[in-house]
C-alpha cells in the first residue's frame, strides 16, 4: 500500500501509526433485526459466495475466516419496544461481535465485519474503540451511507435499530445505546465523517446539525468530486488518531450499480466513485477496521451487489489498477 499524499497527511496533527497487519479476519453478522425489511441476513453468505476469501488471499495477506456471529431469529421475538425494536436481541449480537473485534485487534489482525444490517456498527466499533482505548489511543470514523443513521428512539419514524448506529456511536441518544461495551463516545464527534448522504429524516438533520460531526452530501461530491471530498474526510478522521474505521453500506452506491439492499436511494456514487474512495482509504495505510453492510441477495441480481462489495473490500485492502 502506499503512504498517503503529504498534501492531506499532515504528521504534525496526526497521531499516525502503521496499521498494515499481516492478516485478515472475516466476521459475519446475519443479523436483520434492525432492519424494517428482511433478508440483509443472507448478506454475509452473499459476500463470501462472491469469493472474498479467495480475492483477498489473493492480494497476499492470510485470510482467517471466524464465521457468523450467532444471531436470534425475527419469527421467535417479539419486537419489544416500538420506538427501538428488538434492541435487546440487537445488543446481545453486539456484545459478541465487539468481543470478537477486539480480540481480532489484539491479535493484530484486520476485522472485515459483513453485516447484516447497519445496527451491527455499534458492536464493531465498541470493540474497535475498546481495543484503541486500552492503548490510549482512539480512532477516526468515515462512515459512507445513502442515510444519516443519526436517529434516537425519540426521534425515528420507524423504531429500526438500523437507523440509529451512528448516533449512538458518538454518544447521542439513550445510555442503553451510547454506553454499550463501556464509555462514551465510542467515537469523536470532531473525528467522524459522514460521506454521501441524501435521504435524512427530519429531525435526524437537527440532531446532525447540533453536533461536531462533518456531513458531505451528495451535492458536495457533485460539487468538490469525489476525491476532495475523501481527502478532507481523511484529514478530519485522522487528527489526532490512531487509524481510521470504515463503515460502509452498499447503499451508498447509485441502485443501478448496487440493486441488492434493503433502502435503495437515487443519485448515488458510481461504480468508480466508489472505487476511488476505497482505494484513498488504502493508500493511508491507516485502516484499522472495515464494514460492509445492508447487502440483501433477496433484491438483488445475479449476487451482482455482493461481488462489488467483495471489489471494494479489495480497493480497501490495496488492490491496484497497475
Amino acid at each position: 500500500m502506499l503512504h498517503l499524499q503529504s498534501s492531506i497527511f499532515n504528521p504534525q496533527v496526526c497521531s499516525y501509526r502503521a496499521t498494515m497487519t499481516k492478516s485478515l479476519t472475516i466476521i459475519g453478522v446475519p443479523l436483520d433485526l434492525g432492519s424494517g425489511r428482511r433478508g440483509v441476513d443472507m448478506g454475509p453468505s452473499a459476500v463470501r459466495v462472491a469469493d472474498l476469501n479467495g480475492r483477498l488471499a489473493s492480494l497476499g495477506y492470510p485470510v482467517l475466516d471466524a464465521g457468523d456471529v450467532p444471531v436470534s431469529i425475527a419469527e421467535t421475538l417479539h419486537y419489544g419496544d416500538s420506538h427501538s425494536k428488538f434492541l435487546k436481541e440487537i445488543l446481545q449480537t453486539c456484545e459478541q461481535l465487539a468481543r470478537l473485534v477486539e480480540d481480532t485487534l489484539e491479535e493484530a489482525s484486520l476485522p472485515i465485519v459483513l453485516g447484516g444490517d447497519h445496527s451491527i456498527a455499534i458492536g464493531t466499533l465498541a470493540g474497535v474503540a475498546k481495543h484503541f482505548h486500552n492503548h490510549q489511543d482512539a480512532v477516526g470514523l468515515i462512515w459512507f451511507d445513502a442515510h444519516a443513521d443519526f436517529n434516537t428512539p425519540q426521534s425515528s419514524p420507524s423504531g429500526n435499530v438500523h437507523g440509529m448506529p451512528l448516533a449512538a456511536s458518538v454518544g447521542v441518544g439513550p445510555e442503553p445505546l451510547t454506553h454499550f461495551w463501556g464509555a462514551s463516545p465510542k467515537i469523536k464527534p470532531q473525528n467522524t465523517v459522514l460521506v454521501g448522504v441524501r435521504d435524512i429524516d427530519a429531525e435526524e438533520k437537527e440532531l446532525l446539525a447540533s453536533s461536531a460531526v462533518r456531513v458531505f452530501t451528495m451535492r458536495d461530491i457533485d460539487e468538490r468530486g469525489m476525491r476532495s471530498v475523501v481527502e478532507e474526510a481523511i484529514r478530519i478522521a485522522s487528527l489526532h488518531t490512531a487509524g481510521l474505521a470504515v463503515s460502509w453500506d452498499m447503499d451508498f452506491l447509485d441502485p443501478a450499480f448496487a440493486p441488492g439492499v434493503g433502502t435503495p436511494v437515487k443519485g448515488g456514487a458510481s461504480y468508480r466513485e466508489a472505487h476511488l474512495a476505497m482505494e484513498m482509504i488504502a493508500d493511508t495505510n491507516r485502516l484499522v477496521s472495515l464494514e460492509l453492510v445492508e447487502v440483501n441477495p433477496v433484491l438483488d441480481h445475479m449476487n451482482t451487489t455482493a461481488a462489488l462489495g467483495v471489489e471494494l473490500i479489495q480497493s480497501a485492502l490495496g488492490k491496484k489498477i497497475l
